[in-house]
């Protein structure tokens, strides 16, 4: 087992270079960064309490009282919209006594502590306290739910833990322009699975969503409308907190589903080129967009622990979508398409992090349609550096 002075010494920065030089030079990162339960809490301070985190979309909560409960990072919290139309993410936590003031979604004019009543305002403000009159100094102003920095991109909902920082929208405007044709602020957004307590590292998962090499090799037969030789990769800055790559169909307007082409209208604004070709699409750690001609299916990534994953996947399509006669069953059909895809992916990454956990690892290089991975390497590197704990760097 590597003690804490080689997971955060000299040599795991070497790694780090390895792992950032240009793709056709780079090597994967170790291991143990994949396994090791510490260096998951140090990505949980360095990356997760500092990185603006998805936690859903608007169109979840359209009205004002509308909310939900959401768990991210073991911290339940409520995403709700206040009586002004604002969204916000408080705190779940009661400030009496810890107890979760609500559960599941709802619409309400005010959250109510099951446990002893203790009342908040959407916005969080305690509002009322039964039998508090007594309490010494008590000021109820000091005793609201604590509020999450919140910004609201294409119609998703990010916050993060702490309130120093960047906004998220500039690092995205690469990202914003390639999708602007999908205008995903007006979209139809339908919820679907949730997969719960997958046995993988968040990278692992992060990495084989935007792993061009792959894509009809492990999908040979339901991929092949996409090959990895048609994968295109972008320009990728530092400063970025998107990584993303193109690849290209066959033929037009490709899907993934057993047709391999669309099968709900697409989106009315796309140019012949975006109807000819696929995108993946990183916002890390926490957002995945697969993104088709009539459908944008995406993944909420919400870690547990070194070794376990929850995934929230969602659909958002064209605003026509749910008026098609037959809206329902090719829903469903276009979903089972998405399900073939996962079902693979599900277990080429159980198997991945099973080899990640063997004595004998791998030590591996990329290929150049793995050029987003060393993307991702350098996203992360850049993050890990920032916070590398400075009595282990000899």
């Amino acid at each position: 087992m590597m003690n804490s002075h080689e997971l955060f010494g000299a040599e795991m920065l070497k790694a780090f270079d390895a792992a950032t030089a240009p793709v056709n030079e780079a090597g994967i990162l170790p291991p143990i960064l994949y396994t090791s339960s510490e260096f998951y809490r140090f990505e949980r301070d360095t990356i997760f309490t500092k990185e603006w985190l998805c936690v859903g979309r608007t169109s979840q909560i359209p009205d004002p009282g509308d909310w939900y409960q959401f768990t991210l990072l073991d911290e339940p919290l409520l995403v709700v919209r206040d009586r002004d139309g604002q969204v916000r993410v408080l705190s779940a936590v009661c400030q009496h006594r810890g107890m979760v003031v609500a559960e599941g979604s709802g619409n309400c004019n005010k959250f109510l502590c099951p446990y002893h009543h203790w009342s908040y305002a959407l916005d969080g403000r305690l509002l009322g306290m039964p039998e508090m009159d007594q309490a010494v100094g008590f000021d109820k102003t000091q005793y609201g739910l604590p509020s999450l920095p919140t910004e609201i991109w294409n119609g998703f909902i990010f916050c993060r833990f702490t309130k120093q920082g960047d906004a998220l929208a500039p690092t995205l405007e690469q990202l914003t322009e390639l999708l602007s044709h999908f205008d995903l602020d007006n979209c139809y957004t339908k919820i679907g699975d949730t997969y719960e307590d997958l046995p993988w590292n968040w990278k692992v998962m992060l990495e084989n969503f935007n792993d061009g090499y792959h894509a009809n090799r492990l999908h040979a037969g339901i991929g092949d409308h996409v090959p990895s030789e048609n994968a295109r990769f972008l320009e990728w800055s530092d400063d970025q907190n998107h990584v993303s790559r193109l690849n290209y169909f066959t033929h037009i307007d490709g899907g993934f589903n057993a047709t391999r082409k669309t099968l709900l209208p697409v989106f009315e604004k796309l140019s012949d080129d975006e109807r000819h070709r696929a995108m993946f699409c990183l916002l890390p750690p926490t957002l995945g967009l697969a993104v088709t001609p009539d459908t944008i299916t995406y993944f909420i990534v919400n870690p547990k622990a070194a070794e376990a994953i929850d995934i929230h996947i969602g659909y958002c399509m064209d605003p026509r979508a749910p008026q098609e006669p037959l809206f329902d069953i090719l829903f469903r059909d276009m979903e089972a398409g998405v399900n073939d895809f996962n079902v693979q992916d599900i277990h080429a990454d159980t198997m991945v992090q099973k080899g990640l956990r063997s004595r004998f690892g791998p030590n591996g290089r990329y290929s150049w349609q793995e050029e987003t991975l060393q993307q991702f390497n350098r996203w992360l590197v850049k993050r890990y550096r920032a916070d590398w704990p400075a009595t282990h760097t000899g």
